[in-house]
């Protein structure tokens, strides 16, 4: 223990940048697990405040309250239920309300008021159970319809004030108000927008008559429970409604928000997972050097009777010291990095309070364990290493015993390590089915993965002399002492290069995914759509009627195509019932909108009165053929007999799997009232005038901001965009690699300066300039990390090849590799070798040269 205590201490200096590492990957484990605690917490808090005892919904709203229907009104029920519900026995108070998240609002210039982060914009009745919440801050709450009261969030972001006009646009139409009143939350807003109405106009601005409810908010008499209270109100109205108690609303309500926490949480999670793995690699390095400085001290230690345990602990447990330092520094940063989030999450509109931060026992024993574990287990093998240091070794300035029996083991085990991938993504690439193929895809990752880090070393022998001939030669003597160094301990230079090869490797596979599904949906785009605009909603809200209406009154338009989904119970032939299945209703110029091949009949035909189409493959599983018979039951409407006019293939990527019917077959069966809205709407200009009829149809929809006209061009930049939006946030996150690689470069070097100290002194005696000794310590640095450059974009790309061809099963058929982005990485990898090498190379160029030629 005093040996070790005294090393750790001697060289803490060495050890601060695997320190750092340790820091950097604990930190960002225990700043997710604090930063989503707190969100929960919050949200937790917003439910309970928020819930009444006990909530009446009407028939057809979801667990959490949510009003979003096809039909763009929420679910209503009669106000008569509120006086039943009053009856009921242990009822204290009983108030109805209408609500309605399916909604758009707009200030007097017609810029939408709806969050940027995603929130829910809610309009409804301002009622006692909001009061609760709801501190109303300046003015009054609406007593008429020409008011309105808005949430103080939302007065702030877009600078509103009393008197202010604003639209409230529903599928029943536009209603305008003027704001008479401001109200702050008193629990914390986590992002939404809140519109309060009086409770006769938000009935007839989101339903479109009164006398109706979406809920009923119930508080309990003294010393009646929630449970009781449910069970006297059901008792009382009957079947036919939700009944839920404040707990079972705040737990619906927290399901909703848990899935999108537990993807960002266990991506974010999987993400420090990779940082772990590459600061593995340091941790290993920077215990291998250290091991090999001390070869004299390790060797005198046996001389004078130390065992090789003795020797494997005193290691083992100057590992455990770097941990623990290094995990309770992680701890706090970080709870310091949640509280970052939080600030991040608060300028994107979702609003976190530091006073809700949630730090959980488990957070911080996660931290120490995962950080101590894996730097125990990291410095493992340069424990060995350090027990095996015989007496003799004391005698001469030898390194760690090198193992040339453990170097051909290594070699063939990465060798077949390496084959068995190629062979897994070779299956994975020549699979029939995409869920078979990515298990292979899956292992063959993994096992490539481990291969070319054990069998680094012997490539590092090769690729390192080849860089070294492109790269290092034009510099003369100076780049041929960086190659040579380089190559001096291929083990370590394996190592430092598989480190930063891990990140990059993920970087270039994503990189050839999102590429090859950018250039697949556009050549499909290409294709098949015959449509000169699209119009719809970046957020999913359905178009309304008038827009619609809009769209159809536009100039220079020779037609405009609704879109719309319904739902519907199907009875094949073949005697099966399938049951809420998606049926499409389009209008008849769908079918050369969207040009969907067919391999029976033709798709016009399934726009004619009672007929439809159906997938090639659905039409395989049931027996269908051409006039065959489907009873379609349609959600809120009658049941149809239609007859199947046209079979279309399965092999496409845009509505794969739709099943066609015409708008007016689904109106003649299903009421004006129970419609669903569209999802969309294509529209096609005369021709020759292109270019005013986009003109035209942005102006149009220029009251309608929550919907976007695209043309081709458009709605490809848009997917482009996405899927680069969605790329640049995976690179933002697997950035804490890159750096903890870049770490190991440095500590690398660094170490080696220190290694070779001796040598850098009797190099400068014979004449090697300073400038000369820096320049040989970055090309070193730069030979290393273009090595793991090419071995990580190889394999990426490897790795991104075979997952399109998976993704072509799915008819996202275009393999494009991302050059620009490949040699855009190459490049920059030289450049973080360079930068990586400051510092070592600054510190050499410094020693004093008899000093370095006399040190021991």
């Amino acid at each position: 223990m005093k040996t070790s205590m005294r090393n750790f201490f001697a060289h803490k200096g060495r050890m601060a940048l695997s320190a750092v590492a340790v820091l950097l990957s604990v930190a960002f484990v225990c700043g997710t697990l604090v930063f989503t605690d707190t969100m929960s917490t919050t949200f937790d808090k917003l439910f309970a405040a928020t819930s009444s005892d006990v909530t009446v919904s009407a028939k057809g709203a979801s667990d959490s309250g949510e009003t979003t229907s096809d039909n763009g009104r929420p679910p209503v029920m009669p106000a008569a239920v509120v006086g039943e519900v009053r009856k009921a026995q242990g009822v204290k108070t009983a108030e109805g309300t209408v609500f309605s998240t399916s909604v758009t609002v707009v200030d007097a210039d017609k810029d939408s008021l709806s969050p940027s982060g995603g929130g829910p914009t809610i309009v409804g009745s301002w009622n006692g159970n909001d009061a609760r919440t709801m501190k109303v801050t300046s003015g009054t709450a609406p007593k008429n319809s020409g008011q309105v009261m808005v949430d103080q969030d939302t007065v702030d972001k877009h600078h509103l004030k009393l008197g202010d006009e604003i639209g409230v646009i529903s599928a029943i139409g536009t209603h305008t108000a003027k704001i008479s009143g401001v109200a702050a939350f008193q629990v914390t807003n986590p992002g939404a927008a809140i519109f309060y109405l009086d409770t006769k106009t938000a009935q007839e601005t989101l339903v479109g008559r009164t006398g109706v409810f979406t809920n009923v908010n119930v508080t309990a008499a003294s010393g009646v429970t929630d449970a009781q209270l449910k069970k006297n109100v059901a008792a009382e109205i009957g079947g036919g409604y939700k009944v839920q108690t404040a707990k079972e609303t705040a737990d619906a309500n927290q399901k909703d928000v848990e899935g999108f926490m537990n993807v960002m949480k266990y991506a974010m999670l999987g993400f420090a997972g990779i940082a772990f793995l590459v600061g593995i690699f340091l941790i290993i390095n920077t215990f291998s050097m250290l091991v090999a400085q001390r070869t004299r001290e390790i060797g005198l230690m046996r001389a004078v009777g130390s065992s090789r345990g003795q020797v494997n602990r005193s290691v083992l447990v100057e590992a455990l010291l770097l941990g623990v330092f290094g995990s309770v520094l992680g701890v706090g940063a970080g709870v310091g990095l949640a509280v970052g989030l939080m600030k991040l999450m608060g300028s994107l509109g979702i609003h976190l309070s530091t006073s809700d931060l949630t730090v959980a026992w488990t957070t911080p024993v996660v931290g120490l364990l995962l950080g101590v574990v894996v730097t125990v287990l990291a410095a493992w093998l340069p424990a060995r290493r350090a027990g095996k240091v015989s007496p003799m070794a004391a005698l001469r300035d030898a390194g760690a015993p090198a193992d040339a029996k453990a170097g051909r083991v290594r070699a063939l085990l990465g060798t077949v390590l390496t084959g068995a991938g190629a062979g897994l993504l070779y299956l994975a690439a020549t699979a029939d089915k995409a869920k078979e193929g990515s298990a292979w895809l899956g292992f063959g990752v993994v096992f490539s993965l481990i291969g070319f880090v054990v069998i680094g070393p012997l490539l590092a022998g090769v690729v390192v002399r080849v860089l070294g001939a492109l790269v290092l030669r034009m510099f003369g003597p100076i780049g041929r002492l960086a190659e040579r160094n380089a190559l001096r301990n291929p083990r370590r230079t394996g190592a430092t290069g598989a480190a930063l090869m891990i990140g990059l490797a993920l970087v270039a596979c994503l990189a050839v995914v999102g590429s090859s599904m950018v250039a697949s949906a556009t050549d499909e785009l290409d294709k098949t759509v015959g449509t000169d605009f699209i119009v719809q909603s970046d957020n999913g809200q359905l178009v309304t009627p008038a827009a619609v209406k809009a769209m159809k009154d536009t100039p220079g338009l020779a037609h405009v195509t609704e879109y719309k989904i319904a739902e519907a119970d199907y009875t094949t032939p073949d005697g099966k019932t399938l049951k809420d299945t998606d049926v499409t209703a389009a209008d008849p110029t769908y079918a050369t909108d969207l040009r969907t091949k067919t391999v029976a009949g033709k798709l016009a035909d399934a726009y004619k009165p009672d007929s439809m189409s159906v997938h090639e493959k659905f039409a395989k599983a049931h027996g269908i053929h051409l006039g065959s018979k489907i009873k379609v039951a349609f959600k809120d409407g009658a049941t149809a007999n239609l007859t199947v006019r046209a079979i279309t293939s399965s092999d496409v990527v845009i509505d794969a799997g739709s099943k066609y019917i015409s708008i007016a077959t689904l109106a003649k069966y299903v009421p004006a009232d129970k419609m669903p809205l569209d999802q969309l709407v294509f529209a096609n200009a005369k021709d020759g005038q292109q270019d005013a009829a986009y003109k035209s149809l942005k102006s149009a929809m220029h009251d309608y901001p929550q919907y976007t006209v695209r043309d081709q061009t458009d709605y490809k930049e848009a997917f482009k965009d996405q899927i680069g939006q969605l790329l640049n946030m995976i690179y933002g996150l697997l950035a804490l690699a890159i750096i903890v690689a870049i770490l190991g470069v440095v500590n690398t070097l660094a170490l080696s300066v220190v290694e070779r100290t001796r040598e850098i002194g009797l190099m400068r005696a014979i004449g090697l300039s300073r400038r000369q000794l820096r320049r040989m310590i970055r090309m070193e640095s730069v030979v290393i990390a273009l090595f793991g450059a090419l071995l990580g974009l190889g394999l990426g790309m490897g790795w991104g090849a075979t997952a399109q061809k998976l993704l072509a099963l799915e008819g996202l058929k275009v393999l494009d590799i991302p050059w620009p982005t490949i040699i855009a990485v190459f490049i920059g990898s030289a450049f973080v070798g360079l930068f990586a090498a400051l510092v070592p190379a600054f510190r050499a160029g410094r020693m004093n040269v008899l000093n370095a030629i006399a040190t021991e």
